[in-house]
């Protein structure tokens, strides 16, 4: 079989004009023998003599092409558009309402040339459902079941080439991808590789792999614009279960192939390769490109590519290129220092990973405000980059900034040394190298460790307002599950989300997760064991900022340490440290009375507790309609040593009255 030739814009008109005459004359030929009785006119003969010469051939003369029509073939077709087409041809067969149905019996016995092998399955009528047989009475036998064209070919006959409704409508399964403009290096050298292979043999499928989707779109629409293919677009999650169902979409699918044509890209999202897109994937004929985050196997030829998101130094490039700077240009080198906007990029490259595309729309947003700022941009990539984890995580906008935090200088100064390694990644794993080793580790891990109340999840909020990230806690009770592989499919789900970057990643009261591996008595502790060992390699692996707080050090395995860039310990304020968290513990506008912080600093709890007591005593003072005074800190200290069960000293309270 053969693909209908593709129309030039600019010969539509005249190709239309001609595509009806043939039909018109061909009616006539039909008209006059079901009218006359006379032996019809061969069609060669009909086609000569009417239809203007034309270098593209009429669109039932293409279908003759496609499918390898007899010259019978071709006439059931051309009868069956005649009746839907031509008024005059229909009724004579009788009024519409008592109307003689077209059927193969009918055919047979009128038309040149027939054949019977015409009615096997095997033949393009009713194998591609070029004609469809109407449902009526069960007793009808195959030659006298009514026949009618298939909607999508007599649209095609009619001169229309439109992809079926069925497939492509408001409730269809099938979307066209968007035109790439941006295209990473890599993903160019791969689609020639794809290119190469399918023009050597156009049946194989190729496998997209890794974790750029969009990415995968663009590879397999540029492939397939050089092989002058239109690209279908489909998720494997809409395929139906239904085997019937299924055999019918694949069907359709591998009609339009041939019709429009097309070649097919296979989304396959986190349920991987179901039956139904198994089935589809090896048994539809290609091209067909398959898009998987993980590697596939197939029981038909392959050619499998590796496509993830651009590195840091590639995104720079196609950010360069999407605002219009020509990276590594030395004419350029003033506008990408002086434009605070450009400036901005090798921050967003580094911290973030997305798609050529993605940075193509987002750059195209932000630059067409009048006056861009660099923090729009950066706001842009966070609002693309958020992940879906409302089910795993919460997100913590953060509030807090370094004044909020008091800590001896040592754990200040160790935070702030966590920040400048997340800001200067691009340098020293790009410029200077580093990740041309490899980048397993280059990820930024710190554990926070302390008792209850010392500041941990607190310095993550300030952590993530210095760098301008989303921080999101990760909860355990949806995380860990008691079912065997499913922590580790939660666990997987949130790394993979959270790849894109932009985020904190924030693992409060990490013991209960990344506890030590135990001797294996039975089955559970070697699938406890699994959990740790497959933590140890996604925290090895993950490129982003993870914290990981606890109030037992001593519990977390000691393979994870190694993995840790940064081990912060959070100590029990002293009587100063508190008194300056006490200074710092109201808001602005609360209204204060007389307090006195050195007394207040007595109180030996730490910087979580003197929170709740603040708010405590702020709530108590409101309901009075009074400033916040001693005595309702002492009221609420109360609360506070009631709820935790530790009774207070007299010396701690003494002058609070």
């Amino acid at each position: 079989m053969t693909s209908p030739a593709i129309h030039p814009v600019t010969n539509e008109t005249t190709w239309a004009e001609a595509n009806q005459a043939l039909l018109v004359a061909e009616f006539a030929r039909l008209k006059h023998r079901f009218a006359q009785g006379d032996r019809p006119i061969p069609f060669s003969s009909a086609r000569t003599e009417a239809l203007p010469r034309h270098s593209t051939p009429a669109a039932i003369d293409q279908l003759v092409d496609i499918f390898d029509l007899t010259p019978f073939e071709r006439d059931i077709l051309l009868l069956c558009s005649g009746i839907e087409m031509d008024s005059e041809l229909a009724e004579l067969f009788g009024p519409a309402s008592s109307r003689t149905p077209i059927t193969f019996g009918l055919a047979l016995g009128s038309l040149s040339d027939p054949h019977w092998s015409a009615l096997t399955p095997a033949r393009p009528l009713r194998r591609f459902q070029l004609v469809q047989f109407v449902q009526m009475e069960q007793t009808r036998s195959l030659t006298t079941s009514p026949i009618r064209i298939d909607e999508r070919i007599l649209h095609f006959v009619a001169g229309t080439n439109l992809l079926d409704q069925r497939l492509g409508g408001i409730n269809g399964i099938v979307r066209p991808p968007t035109e790439p403009v941006l295209l990473a290096s890599e993903h160019r050298t791969q689609a020639e590789c794809a290119l190469a292979a399918l023009k050597e043999d156009h049946t194989r499928a190729i496998h997209l792999c890794g974790n750029d989707p969009l990415g995968h779109q663009d590879v397999a629409q540029i492939v397939a614009a050089e092989l002058d293919l239109r690209l279908l677009c489909l998720s494997a999650e809409e395929l139906p279960a239904a085997q019937a169902d299924l055999d019918q979409t694949m069907l359709l699918l591998e009609r339009e192939t041939i019709l429009l044509p097309a070649a097919i890209l296979l989304q396959l999202e986190e349920s991987g390769l179901t039956p139904s897109a198994r089935r589809l994937a090896e048994k539809l004929p290609g091209p067909v490109f398959l898009s998987s985050r993980e590697s596939l196997q197939l029981n038909r030829p392959f050619l499998r590519l590796d496509l993830d998101k651009p590195g840091p130094a590639e995104q720079r490039r196609l950010w360069h290129q999407a605002l219009g700077v020509k990276f590594g240009d030395e004419s350029d080198k003033e506008k990408t220092t002086s434009d605070p906007v450009i400036a901005e990029v090798d921050n967003i490259s580094d911290q973030f990973s997305l798609s050529a595309s993605t940075i193509f729309t987002t750059s195209a947003t932000v630059s067409s405000r009048p006056s861009p700022e660099p923090h729009q941009l950066w706001d842009a990539c966070r609002s693309v980059a958020r992940p879906k984890l409302d089910d795993l995580a919460q997100r913590i906008v953060p509030s807090s900034s370094w004044r909020d935090l008091i800590l001896p200088e040592q754990q200040t100064d160790t935070l702030h040394k966590l920040v400048a390694q997340v800001r200067h990644r691009m340098t020293v794993h790009e410029e200077w190298g580093f990740a041309a080793r490899g980048r397993r580790g280059l990820g930024v891990s710190a554990l926070f460790a302390g008792e209850s109340g010392t500041g941990k999840t607190l310095a993550a909020e300030v952590l993530a307002a210095e760098l301008r990230l989303d921080l999101y806690r990760i909860d355990l009770s949806s995380v860990v599950s008691k079912f065997i592989g499913e922590t580790e499919k939660n666990l997987r789900q949130v790394f993979d989300a959270a790849e894109d970057g932009g985020i904190l990643l924030l693992f409060d009261e990490a013991d209960a997760l990344f506890g030590k591996r135990a001797e294996v008595k039975d089955s559970h502790d070697r699938y406890a064991n699994i959990e740790v060992g497959y933590l140890l390699q996604r925290m090895e692996a993950y490129q982003g900022l993870a914290v990981l707080t606890t109030n037992l050090k001593s519990s977390l395995d000691r393979a994870f340490q190694r993995r840790l860039r940064f081990i912060v310990h959070f100590p029990f304020p002293d009587a100063a440290q508190r008194e300056e968290i006490w200074k710092h513990i109201f808001p602005t506008n609360t209204p204060l009375n007389n307090l006195d912080y050195a007394k207040l600093a007595q109180l030996n709890v730490a910087g979580g507790n003197i929170r709740n007591i603040a708010l405590s005593a702020a709530f108590l003072a409101a309901e009075e309609r009074k400033s916040v005074g001693m005595s309702h800190l002492l009221a609420a200290a109360q609360m506070e040593a009631h709820k935790i069960e530790r009774p207070l000293a007299t010396a701690e309270i003494r002058g609070w009255e």
